[in-house]
């Protein structure tokens, strides 16, 4: 991916931080979880989004085990290798051991030695925080955003 279209897609979400946690939702300033922010920066960035978003619990399939925004990821995004943090790039997250991945967010560039990530987060909205440990340990996939849809 270009510096330049990386650039786009920061830029695109940054604009979205402050918007209110809201599960299902991908309105900048209105509401978004984490899918809602990804699909808003994806509108902003590379115009319609690829398909329609089914319903979704806020388990993600947890229960049965379904890796079903993985699939997803993998379906429209270009899956590259876990590490090194590229400012950009999406990083899928498993928020327990054994459980489904369920979180996603933006990788954002290094500040004060750390990388940071873009998400929407239950109880916080749209924020950029540092990619911790804890939250690195979590990450198990990686993605760029196409050059081009298609």
């Amino acid at each position: 991916m270009t510096p330049e279209m990386r650039e786009k897609i920061l830029d695109a979400a940054r604009s979205w931080i402050g918007t209110p946690y809201r599960h299902q939702c991908s309105v900048k300033g209105q509401g978004a979880d984490c899918l809602g922010l990804l699909r808003g920066v994806w509108r902003e960035v590379l115009g319609a989004e690829p398909e329609a978003v089914p319903a979704y619990t806020a388990d993600w399939s947890e229960p049965s085990g379904q890796e079903r925004l993985w699939r997803v990821a993998r379906r429209h995004l270009v899956a590259v290798p876990v590490c090194p943090a590229r400012a950009g790039d999406v990083v899928l997250f498993r928020m327990r051991r054994r459980g489904v991945a369920k979180h996603l967010g933006f990788l954002g560039p290094a500040k004060a030695g750390l990388p940071t990530v873009l998400h929407a987060y239950s109880g916080k909205g749209v924020v950029e925080t540092p990619l911790t440990r804890a939250w690195s340990r979590r990450i198990v996939a990686q993605f760029e955003f196409p050059e081009r849809r298609g």
